[in-house]
């Protein structure tokens, strides 16, 4: 009987492909083995951390046969800061992970056969990020170190914009002053950066997408990739029209102003007040008259008559998905079609077996890369009514 590798032991395994969270995966001495930091084809000696009946976890030790996917990480911080986690592998290859990834959970939580997943290239591998949160521990700025609450001082991040790089500098001085703060929030438009601070009311920034003009403040749910958000607002909202639509998780109303070119009437609901305050001055400043938005949460919206009779629920959910039962009463009210964006593929899976087994056909999924060199993925599924 061949005994299993154990905690601290090294093997040799080569790296099949890549499956969700980033994960290098590998099947070797009876186990199914996850490794980060690796990248499909790999040859690699690693050595085993975690061990739990027959799934292992495991660091590279040793790349002994790099794969062709396989680069060298142009930034300085990679494998330490716990940011990044896809850098070792060129960009065509991190584009086919995500797909791969977006399938596996689609097929795996919401048994779903999906032939294959487009993904979106990013217009910027690198230098793209307009959004960051920065930890402040004395004179160190920068993010946590991987797999813990150590932080890793950080002069220059190269996934950031030219502006918010500029931002960092100006923390990091100001840092050295003393700062009074462990956490820092920070966005930056195309003209400037912005830093959030408890003592002064937050600068606006600005954003042109899809025809309109989008102003939200540093800590305001926005997304991070300017270069994308209007293919993503495009494939979320177009060829949708009718009398009523639903924008649930709405924002600052990224996907509501789209939404009423097509519809007579729009409600957008959003629990964070400030939110909810940027996207009516966002209609406003927009010339959009015919939205309402509600602020409260979404759960309670579903529930109340303002919900019935819309022909379309769009929904942007947090990380974290849904509240318990959304999704549930969305199907119960049978909406004519539903927009679904996800950031996180296995939460949209299960949602997406409730919504099909309550009689919705899946009429297309795709991928947008918001975020390079890492392996989170936006994801948005369209569906309508059987």
């Amino acid at each position: 009987m061949t005994v299993q590798p154990s905690v601290g032991d090294r093997i040799d395994i080569t790296i099949e492909r890549i499956v969700p969270r980033g994960l290098g995966i590998a099947f070797a001495e009876g186990l199914t083995i996850f490794v980060p930091l690796a990248a499909a084809g790999d040859r690699v000696r690693v050595e085993i951390t975690q061990r739990k009946k027959n799934i292992a976890f495991a660091r590279i030790a040793e790349v002994l046969e790099a794969s062709a996917d396989r680069i060298t990480p142009p930034c300085k911080y990679f494998g330490g800061c716990g940011g990044c986690d896809l850098q070792q592998m060129n960009y065509p290859a991190q584009l086919r992970a995500k797909s791969s990834m977006v399938a596996d959970s689609l097929r795996r939580l919401g048994k779903i056969e999906i032939a294959e997943v487009e993904t979106v290239a990013s217009p910027q591998e690198f230098g793209y990020r307009g959004r960051a949160r920065w930890q402040v521990r004395g004179g160190i700025v920068g993010y946590f170190r991987r797999e813990s609450h150590d932080v890793i001082d950080v002069e220059h991040c190269p996934i950031l914009t030219p502006k918010l790089n500029e931002g960092l500098d100006a923390v990091r001085k100001a840092a050295e002053g003393g700062l009074g703060v462990q956490e820092v929030e920070a966005a930056a438009d195309a003209a400037k950066f912005v830093v959030s601070s408890p003592e002064r009311d937050e600068e606006m920034l600005a954003v042109q997408a899809v025809g309109f003009e989008y102003r939200f403040r540093p800590t305001s749910f926005f997304q991070a990739n300017a270069g994308l958000v209007e293919p993503l607002v495009n494939f979320a909202t177009e060829g949708f029209r009718g009398a009523k639509a639903a924008d649930l998780y709405c924002g600052v109303g990224l996907f509501t102003l789209p939404l009423a070119r097509n519809f007579t009437e729009v409600t957008g609901v959003e629990a964070v007040g400030d939110s909810i305050e940027l996207a009516r001055a966002n209609a406003e400043t927009n010339g959009i008259s015919n939205v309402t938005f509600v602020r409260g949460s979404v759960r309670g919206f579903v529930e109340t008559s303002k919900a019935k009779d819309a022909d379309l629920f769009l929904l942007d959910p947090p990380r974290s998905g849904t509240e318990k039962g959304v999704i549930e009463k969305i199907a119960a009210l049978r909406p004519k079609a539903i927009s679904y964006v996800s950031c996180d593929p296995a939460i949209l899976g299960r949602d997406l077996r409730v919504l099909m087994d309550a009689g919705y056909r899946l009429d297309g999924v795709k991928a947008f890369d918001l975020f390079p060199q890492s392996h989170h993925v936006e994801t948005v599924a369209r569906l309508s009514r059987k």
